[in-house]
């Protein structure tokens, strides 16, 4: 019975604590361009699709090769029950140029999928940073480094590659995929993210990778990357370097560009790539942002970063957009509040001290009438008298 408690205990521990550190951003965080994936999630009731067109050309090589082939690679992210859990699932179809060199150069052409790979992240820990604005009394301390950055936050992968694919990538099985998660962010606007991958467990075509991905922020819109990657086979080794940039037209809309220098075995040559990531944010919070006097936030960064957005263009696109009629609805009001707006604002005064003014010039009417009355009562108890007398 203890036990049964204290695993129990565990269990609303882990789901509390991921509840707390939630990994929901108000503006898209998304994986490409780069091939690199970071430790956080994109948070409950986000739906995420990140896109890329790529193509790839080699030189071709003694025997067997596939020096050539354009697709288009689907990444799929989306938090259903924690926070720090996310599901994911990537496909890539594309068509491959497969060449024989030996004494005659000959080619085909197939298409398929190349990949097809369910997984899920978990983020073990989450690295908390000072906020350096607050520190009023020390400026060296205020722009001190914080060592803490040296320290990132780390998230387990695991993955099943399914063998649903093209004959050219088949691996005869369906086969695991283990990796382990980094990111370091050592300024506000500059990370680095680091992955260390096992894939294809247990194969013939078992293989180690590492990728270290530098992102710098220029501004609110503007981010570009440079990318190293070298997958670690049984025959060769493949190496990239690579370059992007990326463009948030919106806080749920994201298009970037990339381009790499390839290095596999003995052949060399050169991937470009062009993606859009957009999400379905369906993010409820757990709790409101509120100032040091306990009000609701009502402009926050975000805010003032959504209110950029109101260019030419998204004015142009809005034309397009279908209206949602359900949305308009009618605000309420209290009495108080609706009393304020009545008598509100600079003719609102002058309304106030009519009003005032008119009540008090009614107590004294009543006020004369009362005593016109008395008089009036007095002068016939008078006449009475007189009469009696």
């Amino acid at each position: 019975m203890n036990v049964s408690r204290l695993n129990l205990f565990i269990v609303f521990f882990f789901i509390g604590y991921s509840t707390v550190l939630a990994q929901y951003t108000d503006v898209i965080n998304s994986n490409k361009p780069g091939f690199s994936e970071s430790p956080y999630s994109v948070g409950t009731g986000v739906y995420q699709f990140e896109s890329n067109i790529f193509l790839r050309n080699t030189s071709i090589e003694p025997t067997f090769s596939i020096p050539q082939s354009l697709g288009l690679d689907l990444l799929f992210r989306t938090s259903l029950f924690l926070e720090k859990l996310e599901l994911n699932a990537q496909l890539t179809y594309q068509q491959d140029k497969v060449a024989f060199k030996n004494v005659f150069t000959s080619h085909y052409f197939t298409s398929g999928f190349s990949r097809m790979t369910i997984g899920a992240k978990y983020l073990v820990y989450q690295q908390e940073y000072e906020d350096k604005s607050k520190e009023i009394r020390s400026w060296k301390r205020r722009r001190a480094f914080d060592t803490k950055r040296l320290i990132p936050s780390v998230a387990v992968y695991l993955g099943m590659n399914t063998d649903f694919v093209n004959e050219i990538h088949k691996t005869g099985s369906i086969t695991p995929k283990a990796g382990i998660l980094l990111q370091h962010n050592l300024t506000k606007y500059f990370n680095v993210i680091t992955n260390f991958y096992y894939d294809n467990i247990g194969s013939d075509f078992a293989e180690y990778s590492y990728i270290i991905t530098a992102t710098q922020n220029f501004s609110d819109q503007w981010s570009a990357f440079l990318e190293n990657q070298t997958i670690f086979q049984e025959h060769q080794n493949n190496t990239n370097v690579g370059l992007g940039l990326a463009y948030l037209y919106s806080r749920d809309l994201q298009f970037n560009t990339s381009g790499r220098l390839l290095f596999e075995g003995k052949s060399q040559g050169f991937y470009a790539g062009l993606g859009v990531s957009y999400r379905i944010n369906r993010h409820a919070d757990s709790y409101i942002e509120l100032d040091d006097n306990g009000l609701k936030l009502k402009d926050t960064p975000i805010s003032k970063y959504n209110k950029k957005q109101d260019n030419f263009f998204n004015r142009l696109f809005s034309i397009f957009k279908k209206k949602d009629k359900s949305s308009r609805t009618r605000p309420t009001r209290s009495r108080k509040s609706e009393s304020k707006k009545k008598n509100g604002g600079f003719l609102g005064l002058f309304g106030k001290k009519k009003s005032k003014v008119k009540k008090e010039e009614t107590d004294i009417e009543k006020l004369e009438r009362e005593i016109k009355e008395l008089e009036e009562d007095m002068k016939k108890e008078g006449k009475k008298k007189n009469g009696n007398n």
